[in-house]
């Protein structure tokens, strides 16, 4: 009996063949294409003889196979290509074979792949992010808002009998460049997000703009009220800090894996360019602003008392000397060139 035993050969124990799917990655990591394993070994090229089949011209006929372990793991064969493939980084060449790693991700000349079994634990079901139906009316009254507030400019700066023609660039030439903007934007989501949110893009560019359009006038007021020259500092920041927040806001959209990497980026390039701001205010001998109002709205906006002119001439003094101070360069100047001549 033990003689029978041992002359019996014990059948090899091959794992049941899992489904599976092989997925095809675009270049920012999502599935462009899945197709279904149907059978094992999984032949992979571009022949449509195989059972995966990749339409890339850098890819052979039959260039791979997939084939289970013994041990219930997958292994990629390469079969005869020039361009072989690669594992985790590792190069492999026509002929070589090697285990996949978790995750099941390899790659076929320039087609990256991944091999997803029902063995493999699925990330948890992500819930779904409705969107809150905006407003019908928010996208015109943005749009009428710029439109009104570039009239108001335009028609604060043309003759009383201008006609309606001189009025037609000034308003139509933002408009069609905040269409332009939103539409570059939203040919950069078409690439990176696989769809054209044009409303949502101009929405943003809309709202940023009208901001700044309030703060533009909004300031002067508030400062000419309570005789806050100095706030009027935050005219000149409100733009540069406006369009970083605009191109952070487009680019959170578009790239939404890479916020943190673009604030930063964008952080950066805003500092700088407020640096090099406070630069030239230093040598405009004035960094939070200038010491009196340009423009004064109506008397009736006033709430702040008014002060006597002492207050004004002696506030003025430290102004008298720096002129004096600057006559006597240019006097200086001028008598050296007199002399050279």
């Amino acid at each position: 009996m033990d003689e029978q035993q041992q002359g019996q050969v014990m059948p090899t124990v091959t794992p049941v063949p899992a489904a599976a799917v092989v997925e095809l990655l675009g270049r920012d990591g999502r599935v462009a294409l899945v197709q279904r394993v149907t059978q094992w070994p999984v032949r992979i090229g571009r022949s449509p003889a195989c059972d995966i089949v990749l339409d890339d011209g850098h890819v052979a006929a039959e260039h791979a196979e997939l084939v289970l372990t013994p041990e219930g793991g997958v292994r990629l064969k390469l079969l005869p290509s020039r361009n072989g493939g690669s594992i985790a980084g590792k190069r492999l060449a026509a002929g070589e074979e090697a285990d996949l790693p978790k995750g099941g991700a390899f790659q076929l000349a320039g087609s990256a792949l991944r091999l997803r079994t029902a063995a493999d634990e699925l990330a948890p079901e992500q819930p779904l992010v409705v969107h809150p139906v905006r407003h019908w009316a928010l996208l015109p009254a943005l749009l009428l808002a710029l439109l009104f507030f570039q009239w108001v400019d335009r028609w604060s700066a043309v003759d009383p009998d201008a006609r309606w023609v001189d009025y037609a660039s000034p308003l139509l030439a933002p408009l069609a460049i905040t269409l332009g903007w939103a539409g570059l934007w939203s040919l950069a989501s078409q690439l990176f997000q696989h769809r054209f949110p044009f409303t949502t893009h101009l929405r943003r560019v809309l709202l940023v703009l009208v901001t700044l359009q309030v703060l533009e006038w909004l300031l002067p007021v508030v400062a000419y009220a309570f005789s806050w020259p100095r706030l009027m500092a935050l005219e000149s920041l409100a733009t540069p800090v406006g369009a970083a927040v605009l191109v952070a806001w487009h680019a959170r959209l578009v790239w939404p894996r890479a916020q943190r990497t673009l604030s930063l980026g964008i952080t950066a390039l805003l500092v700088l360019g407020l640096g090099l701001q406070f630069g030239n205010r230093q040598e405009q001998q004035y960094v939070f602003g200038p010491p009196y109002l340009a423009s004064l709205p109506p008397p009736a906006l006033r709430i702040a008392s008014p002060r006597p002119p002492e207050v004004l001439i002696e506030s003025l003094k430290p102004l008298k000397a720096e002129l004096a101070k600057q006559a006597r360069k240019d006097n200086e100047g001028a008598g050296e060139e007199d002399s050279g001549e």
